[in-house]
């Protein structure tokens, strides 16, 4: 028997002090640990709401330049079909070029919408909260309506080359 802060401890009572101590320790270090991958998901976790409301946003602008590029070369098939009645020649070209390029920037802006769309459906695989889900849909959706409106900018940019052909002719 030995003494032990004041009592008599036995050899066998000892060694359950010292793997108690040993215990304790190995928890400390283990709720250290806990609260450094606490904070750094917590970290993580924020970063991916930002990341979601930007490429929210992003698929939501890509869909409307999208839209915009639609009307844009509505109004230039417009512009040819008007020139082709009076015999000018280069402003049909010029508006059926002009649609033309509208209908690439639309569908420029059906890729940004889709790639926006795609990162926030990422972020709401990680997250897994309702807000990111939301936001994955949202985005989806604005890539569907950015798709629609590079499809209608390109027959406009159809119809305003046709128009430009049948004018040359």
């Amino acid at each position: 028997m030995q003494q032990m802060e004041g009592m008599i401890v036995s050899k066998s009572e000892r060694k359950i002090f010292e793997k108690l101590a040993e215990l304790e320790n190995d928890m400390h270090v283990l709720r250290e640990g806990y609260l450094v991958v606490n904070k750094r998901y917590t970290l993580a976790l924020t970063s991916m709401k930002t990341l979601t409301a930007s490429a929210l946003e992003a698929a939501t602008r890509a869909a409307l330049a999208a839209e915009k590029s639609a009307l844009a070369s509505q109004s230039a098939k417009m512009a040819a079909k008007e020139a082709s009645v009076i015999p000018v020649i280069d402003a049909t070209e010029s508006a059926a070029e002009a649609a033309m390029l509208a209908a690439v920037a639309a569908s420029e802006a059906a890729a940004a919408a889709s790639a926006a769309a795609s990162a926030s459906a990422s972020a709401a695989a990680f997250q897994a909260e309702e807000t990111a889900l939301q936001a994955s849909a949202e985005a989806a959706s604005a890539t569907s309506r950015a798709t629609a409106a590079a499809a209608t900018a390109a027959k406009m940019a159809n119809e305003a080359a046709a128009i430009a052909r049948s004018v040359r002719k």
